[in-house]
């Protein structure tokens, strides 16, 4: 299993420099930034910044979306984020979340966000591709043969088709062992019924994690169901609530949803919080002493979870840094191969 970290775009430069170095000398293996440029700063400068104050982490966004820029600009930055750090950046790829709910727009189709996959990897590798109303095709004559990475975030059945049958991993925002391993699945299945090879396929599961006292941790990450559950919503409304395409156990939290308020996107003080039990948090995060998270990080490897990236946004940065990098990485083998080539 790899490690990875991921930041809000309010770290302030100097503290993200300082936490990414220590992040990589713990053994964290990527670091990741929301893209959701109204309510935080533009992450792919941070990124770029942290890039040269690192040797071996691997960078992205988690998550971009086909909206919120022109797709050639969008294939533009990724590539040269890739030039720029020797290859070491990949995408998290969502249909759009905050960065664009946040303004009043609807997230993507997922025809468009397959499609938006296929023309950024084709631009970056240097080939030539053509899209959307413009009239003639793109080319990069800089690329240089790059693969680029994407990771696709889902959790509906047609948006986990589509992890599987376009993606090179899955993020999926939640570390419940069980859910982790049906959600993974259904991709799994969808790769190999399209006739891709699935053996490097990478699942990742994006949570908060506290290693502090478990009442602490609680407290701490109870922001995340309520974001979990704004995306359960969209999932129950397509759906319903007792369909056999979703787990009962991912949908059953969410009975006593009141709504959500983007502009308090991913943050402790939004004020649709009190549907939330701390049943809930401490199964959806990853909480209490080290070798609670052992415990649990092991039954997610089991679940087929190759990556834990941590959000980190709970004030306790450095020390969840240090106990992972001193206590629980260790505890883990590096047998999984890191996802750096794209799935054929």
């Amino acid at each position: 299993m790899d490690f990875g970290i991921c930041f809000k775009g309010f770290v302030e430069p100097d503290r993200a420099r300082a936490l990414v170095r220590q992040a990589e000398n713990a053994g964290f293996k990527y670091c990741w930034f929301y893209d959701s440029h109204i309510l935080w700063r533009e992450s792919y400068v941070a990124m770029a910044m942290c890039m040269e104050h690192t040797k071996t982490m691997r960078f992205g966004p988690c998550v971009t979306n086909p909206n919120t820029r022109d797709w050639s600009h969008a294939a533009s930055l990724f590539g040269s984020l890739a030039k720029q750090s020797g290859g070491r950046f990949d995408i998290g790829l969502g249909r759009g979340d905050s960065a664009v709910r946040v303004m009043g727009k609807k997230p993507a189709p997922l025809k468009r966000l397959e499609e938006f996959t296929h023309v950024v990897k084709t631009l970056v590798r240097g080939d030539e591709a053509q899209y959307g109303e413009c009239p003639e095709p793109v080319k990069f004559p800089w690329a240089d043969g790059y693969e680029l990475p994407v990771w696709v975030a889902a959790y509906g059945p047609k948006a986990l088709n589509s992890a599987g049958r376009v993606g090179d991993g899955l993020i999926l925002q939640i570390a419940e062992p069980a859910i982790c391993k049906w959600l993974g699945s259904q991709a799994i299945a969808a790769g190999e019924e399209a006739g891709r090879d699935m053996s490097n396929f990478g699942i990742m599961a994006a949570a908060p994690a506290h290693t502090g006292s478990l009442e602490e941790g609680i407290e701490k990450t109870k922001w995340f169901p309520a974001m979990v559950g704004n995306h359960v919503a969209d999932i129950v409304e397509k759906y319903g609530s007792n369909s056999d395409q979703v787990p009962e156990s991912l949908t059953s939290y969410i009975e006593n949803r009141r709504g959500y308020d983007y502009s308090k996107h991913g943050q402790s003080d939004n004020p649709f919080l009190d549907f939330i039990t701390d049943d809930i948090v401490e199964s959806f995060a990853v909480l209490g002493p080290p070798e609670n998270h052992i415990k649990k990080l092991n039954k997610l490897k089991d679940a087929g979870i190759t990556q834990f990236n941590i959000y980190l946004d709970s004030g306790d940065e450095e020390k969840i840094i240090a106990d992972y990098g001193e206590k629980i990485i260790p505890a883990f083998t590096t047998e999984n191969t890191r996802l750096s080539e794209p799935v054929s």
